[in-house]
């Protein structure tokens, strides 16, 4: 079961230009983000929001278990000091390909990090239907999916998300990094939210569904 979560303002965008995104919800959706967490085996962000934002992608906010952190990275760039890799190491999964450095993959190890070794898509980077295979091995049955954007819109547009939870902010930007990038599918024939759940958090507006294939 993969669910996609993530946070936008009234336009659509998850970020600003330069990647700051912490203010966008409000501390009503962070805390059921992180009941969220709670409630999956493992949560998985690309390399991207790892350099940009430093998440520790932990529960704090609500009583739960600690997921294990997945963060896709095909060349292994993850900093050895990120905040995912230093705080409860041992359940931290860096998914690489071949591209990645044999050194790099001993400094982490050394750190009790495990480094997951998966092939390579058409394009170089982790091919994520294989990777969920080798989750599943692993015995992770639940993953939540918090980004970013290129990541999300890898899922949808693979028809890897089985859920969405998305949190909409009463904000405007202008301008910004966009929730889902390139989708590869026509205004025309728009994904439906099948069976959505709408409830309110605070200011924030939430909407839980199965996107329609």
């Amino acid at each position: 079961m993969v669910t996609l979560k993530f946070a936008r303002t009234l336009d659509g965008y998850i970020a600003t230009k330069t990647g700051d995104s912490k203010w966008i919800s409000g501390p009503e959706s962070r805390k059921y983000a992180h009941k969220l967490r709670s409630r999956h085996d493992a949560v998985l962000v690309g390399v991207n929001t790892v350099l940009k934002d430093d998440p520790r992608l932990d529960v704090r906010l609500v009583k739960g278990k600690n997921p294990f952190k997945v963060i896709v990275d095909s060349k292994l760039r993850t900093p050895l000091t990120a905040k995912a890799i230093r705080i409860r190491p041992r359940l931290t999964i860096l998914a690489t390909t071949a591209k990645a450095s044999p050194k790099r993959i001993r400094e982490f190890e050394k750190l009790g990090v495990r480094v997951l070794l998966a092939p390579a898509d058409r394009n170089g980077g982790v091919d994520l239907k294989k990777l969920l295979i080798e989750l599943r091995e692993m015995s992770i049955e639940n993953l939540l999916v918090e980004g970013g954007s290129r990541i999300l819109t890898s899922f949808v547009n693979q028809g890897l998300a089985d859920r969405v939870v998305i949190f909409i902010s009463p904000k405007i930007l202008g301008t910004g990094i966009e929730s889902l990038n390139r989708t590869k599918w026509k205004s025309a024939r728009a994904r439906k939210i099948t069976r959505p759940e709408v409830f309110r958090l605070g200011h924030d507006l939430v909407i839980e569904g199965k996107p329609s294939s």
